[in-house]
């Protein structure tokens, strides 16, 4: 019998230790470490080991390798082509993390009802029921998706190597576990093994492998830090289920850009691209209300017009409360003090909440002057001008700074039908626009005084 020994794993890094530590000396946090169950490896109950007839890896001098470009796997669905760079990369190892419920198995599902490639689709949550039915709502008709119900690791690795799919969806990471450890499905020795066994099959066999992993109530996937080191790209799906709109992004990418970002709208037959975002989120937007202003985003490399909301109200319990949706609150206290100190509003004894229409959450700077004018307008009750955009980021001293890619939030107002867009002075346009009228100011006050009065 093998011989059982306890050991304690950091939670955050995956750092082993003989004992409790309070302090974790790899990544520094405190109170991380867990103990588990540990049985020592035996190579009979191994059903898939790596083979021994490999080649030999030689050192290379940096000039003699070769450059050669990856042939890539094309997707049809375009959002995520561009978030993952162009499509999938051989041998690659897809994490995709996710809310409970939010359209994770569903995206992947639909992914690989749609590609030409031989799919085999691993589920340790559902039945194959549960996944047939799934399978007939998003409308799927071919029959190149292998449907597999297992969360043993032995014996996937060894379907994988009888049925040899082109590429592979396990569902979910924390589900799996081996028989050469002790410990329970979901617990980080077992993951750390699993996704170690899986990352080695799909490089030595060039295949693809999409793992799909849940979060924690923080909003980290599940298990050790190390899970995220380990494979090659890392995709957050995320949005409010409360809304028809989901969004990829990209947190990782060994093979790709990171600033890309992908946006679904979610029905009954499943996650439909969606080609033109800010027509979408600026749909139902009604003008002349007080407390509302546009702003031109940057998601990567993609423009959005974003609706943001304001609401200002007298403080009823005695504490004034700063609340914000897709936003990040440490920023909104900030713009507030701005707002107080260079500009002379009193906003103290006032309730603030702030808003980004669609359920979306985007951290780009540049929102930083919608947001001060949607506040401005609903602490005076007095509506912006209708077809005017916002675009600059504002500093602690009350300056109007520029931001990147102003020409690409230009084109994107102009297209949208926007007639006035208010930027920085210090914001350096090689093309002018014909269709819309550029407004440039150095400080705020400067910009409310013109909008107000």
């Amino acid at each position: 019998m093998a011989k059982v020994k306890s050991t304690w794993f950091c939670k955050e890094c995956g750092h082993e230790a003989a004992k409790w530590i309070g302090n974790c000396p790899s990544c520094k946090q405190w109170n991380t470490f867990t103990e588990e169950k540990l049985v020592k490896k035996s190579s009979s109950n191994v059903a898939w080991t790596r083979q021994d007839n490999q080649v030999k890896v030689l050192p290379k001098n940096i000039d003699d390798i070769s450059q050669t470009r990856t042939q890539r796997i094309s997707i049809p669905d375009s959002e995520l082509n561009e978030v993952l760079g162009g499509g999938i990369v051989p041998g690659s190892l897809v994490l995709l993390g996710g809310e409970p419920g939010i359209g994770k198995s569903t995206l992947l599902l639909q992914l690989s009802l749609q590609m030409e490639q031989t799919a085999l689709y691993v589920s340790g949550e559902e039945s194959e029921e549960q996944i047939k039915m799934r399978a007939s709502r998003l409308n799927g008709t071919k029959n190149n998706c292998v449907v597999y119900t297992e969360t043993r690791l032995e014996n996937i690795l060894k379907t994988l190597k009888e049925n040899k799919p082109d590429w592979v969806i396990i569902d979910s990471i924390q589900t799996i576990y081996s028989l050469e450890l002790e410990s329970t499905p979901g617990s980080i020795s077992q993951i750390k093994e699993c996704t170690a066994q899986i990352l080695r099959y799909a490089k030595e066999n060039n295949v693809p492998i999409f793992l799909i992993g849940h979060i924690t109530k923080d909003g980290a996937i599940a298990g050790p830090k190390i899970l995220e080191h380990m494979v090659d790209t890392v995709l957050h799906f995320e949005g409010d289920r409360n809304h028809a709109y989901r969004m990829v992004r990209s947190i990782k990418n060994r093979f790709g850009t990171t600033q890309n970002l992908g946006i679904y709208e979610m029905n009954s037959s499943g996650l439909l691209p969606v080609k033109n975002p800010s027509e979408v989120l600026l749909a139902q937007r009604q003008e002349g209300l007080s407390g509302i202003a546009i702003a031109a985003a940057m998601e990567g490399t993609r423009p959005l017009l974003v609706e943001t909301q304001a609401l200002v109200s007298t403080a009823v319990y005695g504490t004034p409360q700063r609340s914000v949706t897709g936003y990040d609150l440490r920023r909104l206290n900030m713009l507030l003090a701005v707002l107080e100190k260079r500009c002379g509003f009193r906003l103290g004894a006032f309730d603030v909440f702030i808003n980004l229409a669609g359920g979306i959450r985007i951290d780009d700077p540049a929102l930083d002057l919608a947001i001060m004018a949607s506040i401005m307008s609903s602490y005076q009750n007095i509506g912006l001008p209708p077809k005017y955009v916002f675009g600059a980021e504002v500093g602690l001293s009350g300056e109007v700074r520029p931001i990147q890619r102003v020409e690409q939030r230009i084109n994107e107002a102009e297209k949208i039908g926007f007639e006035h867009i208010i930027l920085s002075k210090y914001t350096k346009i090689q093309d002018k626009p014909r269709g819309i009228k550029i407004h440039t100011f150095g400080r705020v006050d400067e910009v409310f005084e013109w909008l107000f009065g």
